[in-house]
Formats: C-alpha cells, sequence, structure tokens
C-alpha cells in the first residue's frame, strides 16, 4: 500500500467534507445537516464522516476553526498594516457588515449548537479566545493613543459582543440604526486621528 497516496486521498477526502460542510451550514444551517447530506455533497462514502471526524458535530466544529484561521490571518494582516487605525476599522467593518457573511451564519450555527453540548462549548470558546486575543492585539495602541478611559479587556469585550450583535440582527434580517452606530463610531474614531 501506498501510504503517501492514501494521505493524500485522506486530505482531499476530509477538506472536501469540510467544504460540504461550510457550504451546508450556510445554506441550511446544522438542523438541515445529515452525514449523507454532506458526504453526498462532498462526493464522498457517508461513512468517511465518522471514520476521519468521529462525528457530525467535529466535523462543523472543525469547519468552523478552519473557517476561523483564515480569516484570523487575514485580520492580523489587516491589523499589522502601516495605516491609521481608523482605516483598520473601516476594513474590519466592511468584512463584518459584508464579506463575512458565510462566516458569521457559520459561528452563530454552531453557537447555538453546542448551547446544549460542553465539549463543543469547550471548542467555541477556544475560537471566541482567539478572536479574542486578535483585538486585544489590535486595539491596545488605539486603546492608549485614543485616550480610551475604560479598560482594554473591557474594551474588546464590547467590540466582540457588539460584533456579535450586528452579526445576529443581520441574520434575522435587522438592521435598524447599524448604519448611524456605524457612522457615529466612524465619526468618533476621525476626530481622534
Amino acid at each position: 500500500m501506498d501510504v503517501a497516496k492514501v494521505s493524500t486521498a485522506r486530505s482531499a477526502a476530509e477538506e472536501a467534507l469540510l467544504d460540504a460542510a461550510e457550504r451546508v451550514l450556510v445554506g441550511a444551517g446544522h438542523a438541515g445537516i445529515t452525514t449523507r447530506r454532506l458526504a453526498e455533497e462532498a462526493g464522498v462514502n457517508h461513512g468517511l464522516v465518522h471514520y476521519y471526524f468521529g462525528s457530525v458535530e467535529n466535523l462543523l466544529v472543525r469547519t468552523l476553526e478552519r473557517f476561523t484561521e483564515r480569516l484570523i490571518t487575514r485580520q492580523r494582516e489587516m491589523y499589522a498594516a502601516d495605516m491609521p487605525f481608523l482605516e483598520k476599522w473601516r476594513t474590519a467593518m466592511r468584512y463584518l457588515m459584508s464579506e463575512d457573511l458565510a462566516y458569521e451564519k457559520v459561528w452563530l450555527e454552531l453557537q447555538a449548537l453546542a448551547w446544549n453540548q460542553p465539549d463543543l462549548r469547550e471548542r467555541l470558546a477556544r475560537v471566541n479566545g482567539e478572536w479574542r486575543a486578535v483585538l486585544t492585539e489590535a486595539f491596545e495602541q488605539p486603546h492608549r493613543e485614543l485616550g480610551v478611559e475604560m479598560p482594554l479587556e473591557a474594551l474588546v469585550s464590547l467590540v466582540m459582543t457588539f460584533n456579535l450583535g450586528m452579526m445576529f440582527e443581520r441574520l434575522g434580517d435587522i438592521d435598524t440604526g447599524h448604519r448611524e452606530l456605524l457612522e457615529w463610531i466612524d465619526a468618533f474614531l476621525e476626530v481622534r486621528q
């Protein structure tokens, strides 16, 4: 048996399942997911879902973790760029309000799934911690330079809950006041640059 060939085939099947889970989560939500549906969408045998991931839930959380890894890399690069914080904020809000809708749906679908599953909650808490670390790094200097009086940890918590609230409302087709709030924050930051 060619071990490299088996490893490549396994890797390809795992990636196909992760891609399929991402698409189905966005399109139908976790309630619309079955082992067979994921396998059909991925073009693999349905037994591979449990063989490679142990359970559908593990596959779904791994999907979120992989998606998060891509976005965190993007965010870290964006926040490390040599540009004013205001431009970084505007870019982050563009991602939040339009470009990251698929990720937001996956994130919130799995949050709901994890409410009654402590092992999934623990993994999602790690994902949340990764986002918190990104924002803590990104906001440390602006926090100091803008003279924000609240502790940095509180500011990061405020931004995290702000983001989640915006995501939650928009996924329910609610956007009342969002544009006005973002415009106010933008003007607040612009005056302080």
